[in-house]
């Protein structure tokens, strides 16, 4: 067992001020990822830094119409705010279609954008793995590769990023708010806020050392129909191979974001422009620079198939 020291803050500025001091520092909150990465050894803190004390467990309308969701809040408790199932309801699905009722009790908004990939050489401590330790490696490349990814992938890394949240969120053009270690506040669209693998994948975030999330800013509702598609293996409590959100206006016009195919939610804004032509007109440029490999090739036309019907379902 690997020892650690554990403190509860009792403002950000504490909370910030103890990550800068101690090195390999972690802010935890529900836990629900990290705590498992850490039996397994594959997150090893030396001190952990409890956040569930701070003021970002509220959901509140910002001046413009939209909501500013705490870093805090539980995914169950977002997915069943009244106003994010009448102005963002492809939150609330993308949102259900993960975990399972237990866990969404205890994650929270800024943890689920934060959790880290499913891979499973990632989470096997006697395989070499880029993002565990630079440099080492990357055994999915050549090993078992149907969930693996098929856009934006690199040399040193091919996994996806596993959270539902974080494609729903891509689509509704939120912005993640922190507080960084100097004391400032920084805004980052979610757009910029995952980083692609390239040769260095176990940076997943722009975030620097001890920057804290403290709430993800959604803009004013845009209205339309928004439709949430999950393809995975079994019904529940699995990890998705193909996922959309969409959101789809009376003319045909909208926005989709992928998920199960990259290191981050995948969206192509250029390609929206072909949605009133259909599914087959869009995915050319959506999918444009794909590099699958045999295992997961069937992914191409997974999405292009998804997209069809949730198209089909959006036109009624």
């Amino acid at each position: 067992m690997r020892s650690f020291t554990y403190e509860r803050a009792a403002s950000p500025a504490e909370a910030i001020a103890a990550a800068a001091r101690v090195q390999g520092a972690k802010f935890i909150a529900g836990g629900t990822n990290l705590l498992d990465l850490m039996k397994l050894e594959i997150e090893t803190p030396t001190h952990l830094i409890d956040v569930n004390g701070l003021a970002f467990d509220t959901i509140e309308a910002t001046p413009d119409g939209g909501l500013r969701i705490g870093a805090l809040v539980r995914n169950t408790d977002l997915a069943a705010d009244e106003r994010v199932r009448r102005d963002y309801p492809l939150l609330t699905r993308a949102l259900v279609a993960g975990a399972s009722a237990q866990l969404r009790n205890k994650a929270t908004t800024a943890g689920n954008l934060l959790q880290r990939t499913r891979c499973p050489y990632f989470y096997d401590t006697g395989q070499p793995c880029n993002k565990r330790r630079p440099g080492s490696g990357c055994s999915a490349i050549g090993g078992f590769t149907r969930n693996h990814a098929i856009l934006g992938a690199s040399e040193a890394c091919i996994a996806t990023h596993p959270s539902d949240m974080a494609v729903a969120m891509r689509a509704l053009d939120a912005t993640v708010e922190t507080l960084r270690p100097n004391g400032t506040a920084r805004s980052i669209p979610i757009a910029e806020f995952y980083r692609l693998p390239d040769d260095a994948p176990d940076k997943e975030t722009v975030l620097a050392p001890g920057e804290l999330i403290s709430a993800v800013t959604l803009p004013k509702p845009i209205g339309g129909r928004q439709i949430y598609r999950k393809v995975r293996d079994r019904a529940s409590y699995a990890f998705a191979l193909v996922s959309i959100g969409a959101i789809v206006q009376k003319d045909g016009s909208g926005r989709i974001a992928v998920g199960g195919v990259a290191h981050k939610p995948w969206r192509v804004e250029a390609a929206e422009a072909a949605l009133p032509r259909g599914a087959m007109a869009v995915t050319p440029q959506l999918l444009a620079g794909a590099n699958p490999t045999p295992q997961n090739a069937f992914k191409l036309r997974l999405v292009e198939r998804t997209l069809g019907a949730i198209l089909s379902e959006a036109r009624g």
